[in-house]
C-alpha cells in the first residue's frame, strides 16, 4: 500500500535518464570531493613528513581549548573564554579579552619519526601545567588532540585545541 520508486531505465525516456544520471554523478563527486576537506589522521598514521601541514593549520586562525585532562582531572574550565593564537615565529598567545599570556610553541621530529608538540608557559601556574612536549594523537585542519605519558607514573594527560 505504499509506494516505492525504483529506477528503471527502460520506464523513462532517454531524456529524463540522462537527467536522473547526471544528477546521481554529481552528488557522488560532490560527496566524495567535501569528504577530504577536514580529514582527521591519527597516531600510528602521523609522522615528520605531516608537520608543514600541521603547522599550517594551527598558525591560521584561532584556537580554545576544548579538553584538558591532567592526571584523568578535568582541568578544561581553566581555559574557558580563552583564545589560543600559535604564530609562525613560535609564540603561543592566550587572552581572554583580560589577560593576556605569552610562552613558546614549536614542533619536533624524533629520530623514530615522531612528531612533538612543544608548549611552553613560565606563568601563571595555570598555563604552566600546559608546558609540555606532547604527543600528536589526531588531528585535521579544525581539531588538534595531545597526549603526553608521563615517564614516572605512566598516566596520561590529553589536550585538545578546536579551531574557534
Amino acid at each position: 500500500s505504499g509506494f516505492l520508486f525504483m529506477y528503471n531505465p527502460k520506464t523513462l525516456p532517454m531524456k529524463r535518464r540522462m537527467k536522473f544520471m547526471a544528477i546521481a554523478l554529481l552528488s557522488m563527486g560532490f560527496i566524495i570531493s567535501c569528504s577530504k576537506d577536514d580529514e582527521t589522521k591519527v597516531e600510528e598514521d602521523i609522522t615528520a613528513a605531516d608537520m608543514s601541514e600541521i603547522k599550517a593549520a594551527v598558525e591560521s586562525g584561532d584556537w580554545r581549548i576544548t579538553n584538558y585532562l591532567d592526571d584523568d582531572i578535568d582541568e578544561t574550565t581553566n581555559y574557558v573564554g580563552y583564545t589560543f593564537t600559535f604564530n609562525s615565529d613560535g609564540i603561543l598567545g592566550a587572552t581572554n579579552g583580560n589577560i593576556s599570556v605569552s610562552g613558546a610553541w614549536s614542533m619536533t621530529s624524533s629520530d623514530v619519526d615522531e612528531l612533538d608538540f612543544n608548549i611552553f608557559f613560565t606563568t601563571p601556574d595555570i598555563f604552566e601545567v600546559l608546558a609540555d612536549d606532547w604527543e600528536i594523537k589526531k588531528y585535521s585542519s579544525s581539531k588538534i588532540e595531545l597526549i603526553d605519558v608521563s615517564s614516572e607514573d605512566n598516566s596520561n594527560d590529553y589536550l585538545t585545541f578546536e579551531k574557534i
